[in-house]
């Protein structure tokens, strides 16, 4: 590359043009656009106070003449904890504190409090991935080693950056989720023919005694959603928490800056018994996918979190045409409900060398399992034997 590139670092994404921002993150999902970072860190949910101390990357660009333009971005932050990441580090954090060792803080290029896989690096299609990928590793490593952090740590890439970040010694880990997939689904009806006779019987069975329940959903999308739905989603929301004697990671004002700056990307299912709203799931959406992300409920009932989260969710894809359901991590629950396995993928810098080559063996053991563990839940899915993955 023949361009001369100055690397930034930035310790709000306010200082970051949105206009530009998002030139580079068209196409790549709701969660890397500059409103979406702008709000976790405007409403006081990602920010220093937090752990999560902003650090972004831009990458600028000067040709012959001199003119400068925004070629890449990365969302960086340092970090002085392992919450809201959804890869799990815990344990390496806890063995650098048995030797002595600070574990914290870390570098992680990830999106807050969001385990949906996409990209990471946000290159101007004009330019050549691979080669700025490679000049942003660079420049990290460099950033690090300056800032005295233990480790990098860049969360759901997608695969192709997965494997550039795995030959420069950022080593990958696998894991699974479960989504949902449209293969042309004109209805529900028509999803649950693919199931086996049992399954499909079992899926009709949840679903009619949320029914019986008299609980009915609406299904409101962002321009929509008012002022006092908001505030009755966010009572669910932290209530969920609540009686896990825990707090949200999110404030009210991160929905409110969404509503504001993202009406277009939001989706909110209602769930209703006797007037009254008992339960709300707040999904995002882009033209191509579904992503279920936040839940919450008052009042608890046999299967109306499937109903609220998943089945809902379903319908609601398959009449909008999008192409897959992103439900969140975890929960093997899901696969008997047709959400299939996937490989999601992370990558992690050590920089002490004692520490890489125990994680790194660590690592290649995982991800045998892991395979071995998404080949076990292929094999539970629901659909009839000729139609399996």
């Amino acid at each position: 590359m023949n361009m001369k590139l100055r690397f930034e670092y930035h310790k709000r994404i306010g200082n970051i043009p949105s206009e530009a921002w998002n030139k580079l993150a068209e196409g790549h999902g709701p969660f890397v656009c500059h409103e979406f970072l702008y709000a976790l860190e405007e409403a006081e949910c990602a920010n220093a106070d937090t752990g999560w101390d902003a650090h972004h990357l831009t990458v600028w660009g000067s040709d012959a003449q001199g003119i400068e333009s925004l070629l890449a971005v990365m969302p960086l932050y340092l970090k002085y904890h392992s919450y809201g990441e959804y890869v799990f580090d815990w344990s390496w954090a806890d063995a650098y504190h048995r030797n002595g060792v600070q574990y914290y803080p870390k570098f992680l290029t990830a999106i807050p409090f969001t385990p949906s896989y996409g990209s990471r690096i946000l290159v101007d299609p004009r330019y050549d991935q691979l080669e700025i990928e490679k000049r942003v590793i660079e420049s990290v490593l460099s950033e690090a080693k300056m800032q005295g952090v233990s480790s990098w740590h860049v969360l759901f890439p997608e695969e192709e950056t997965s494997n550039a970040l795995a030959q420069s010694r950022i080593h990958q880990r696998l894991g699974t989720q479960f989504h949902w997939f449209n293969r042309a689904y004109q209805s529900f009806e028509h999803f649950l023919e693919g199931f086996a006779s049992r399954k499909r019987k079992n899926i009709k069975k949840e679903r009619a005694r949320v029914v019986q329940e008299g609980i009915e959903f609406s299904c409101i999308e962002g321009a929509d959603i008012t002022d006092a739905l908001w505030q009755q989603f966010y009572e669910f929301y932290q209530h969920t928490y609540k009686i896990r004697g825990q707090q949200g990671y999110l404030t009210r004002a991160f929905f409110t800056k969404l509503s504001e700056t993202m009406p277009g990307n939001l989706v909110l299912v209602i769930a209703h018994k006797q007037g009254r709203n008992i339960a709300a799931a707040l999904s995002f959406k882009d033209d191509k996918k579904l992503y279920g992300r936040y839940w919450g409920c008052l009042e608890e009932y046999q299967f109306l979190h499937f109903e609220t989260c998943y089945y809902q969710g379903i319908e609601y894809a398959i009449e909008k045409g999008l192409q897959s359901f992103d439900s969140g991590a975890q929960g093997e629950h899901k696969i008997q409900r047709g959400f299939e396995p996937i490989v999601t993928y992370s990558n992690h810098w050590i920089e002490d060398h004692r520490f890489e080559e125990a994680i790194k063996t660590f690592l290649q053991e995982e991800s045998s399992h892991s395979e071995k563990y998404r080949e076990s839940a292929k094999q539970m899915l629901p659909f009839k034997r000729e139609e399996k993955c």
